[in-house]
C-alpha cells in the first residue's frame, strides 16, 4: 500500500506531503515495512527453519 493517494482527515492534505504530525505518522507507519520490505516475523521464520534444517543434518551426520 502506498500513500500516495491518501488525504488526511486532519489537514485535507495529500499524506505523502507530511503536512501535519497526522499526516507524518502514517506516512511513516506506511513506509516501515521491516528490513527492505520483509516483516520481522518472516525473517524470525526463516531463521527457526534454517535452524531445524541444521539440527537436523547434524543429526543425519551422526555428529
Amino acid at each position: 500500500m502506498s500513500c500516495e493517494h491518501l488525504i488526511c482527515a486532519q489537514c485535507a492534505g495529500p499524506v505523502v506531503e507530511g503536512r501535519c504530525p497526522v499526516c507524518r505518522a502514517g506516512r511513516e507507519k506506511l513506509h516501515d515495512q521491516g528490513w527492505g520490505g520483509i516483516s520481522p516475523a518472516l525473517v524470525v521464520m526463516v531463521l527457526i527453519a534454517l535452524l531445524f534444517l541444521t539440527l537436523a543434518l547434524k543429526h543425519l551426520a551422526g555428529g
